[in-house]
């Protein structure tokens, strides 16, 4: 099992990144958006939390910026219906702190908020996962909350609230914070998201 990886960050997207190991090795990871807000410049060292997904098709790489985000995925995939590409995002649309609450307290509304997450998913995760959150929700509790998370965070509810749907938002939120470094709070991501579905960003 890889369980960490440190190395040289070739590149990053959104949702994927390369990092090269001292042994020559390169390794694609996949992640979630709380994580590419957290990374380095390109050739910068990083080091990241990961989970192995084998298929019998593939080999599938997870990186996480923290123990809890790793154990929190490694939860999600135990719910029924929930695979690795939903699990990723539910912690892409919502940080790992209040997608745990939204579980735990019976959050339909927040839970949905999350693209491909309908009614009935939702249901369904509440139902198996409920209870069983007890040793991630007081590890949360403990922890500080990462600003630029729940920024993301506060800026794709903001949007879904002003009428727009949660793929609309999250492409919107994803689009400004790759192109607008200066967007680093909620309402600083809502405008430049909202410039961004106006077709000005």
């Amino acid at each position: 099992m890889i369980a960490q990886l440190r190395g040289i960050l070739l590149s990053k997207e959104l949702d994927r990144l390369e990092i090269l190991t001292a042994g020559g090795v390169t390794y694609e990871l996949s992640i979630p958006l709380g994580v590419y807000e957290t990374l380095p410049r390109a050739g910068d060292e990083v080091s990241l939390h990961t989970h192995l997904v084998v298929r019998d098709d593939a080999w599938l790489l997870f990186g996480f910026a923290s123990v809890l985000e790793k154990r929190l995925f490694q939860r999600l995939l135990r719910a029924n219906g929930v695979g690795p590409a939903l699990a990723i995002g539910m912690l892409s649309a919502l940080s790992a702190e209040r997608l745990v609450r939204a579980i735990k307290e019976k959050d339909l509304a927040t839970l949905q908020s999350v693209p491909r997450m309908g009614r009935k998913k939702a249901e369904r995760l509440v139902l198996d996962l409920a209870d069983k959150l007890d040793d991630v929700f007081s590890t949360i509790d403990g922890a500080s909350p990462r600003p630029a998370s729940m920024a993301a965070d506060d800026a794709l509810r903001a949007l879904v609230s002003l009428g727009y749907n949660s793929s609309e938002a999250e492409k919107a939120v994803r689009g400004a914070l790759e192109g607008d470094a200066r967007a680093v709070t909620a309402s600083e991501l809502v405008r430049a998201a909202l410039a961004r579905i106006a077709g000005r960003g």
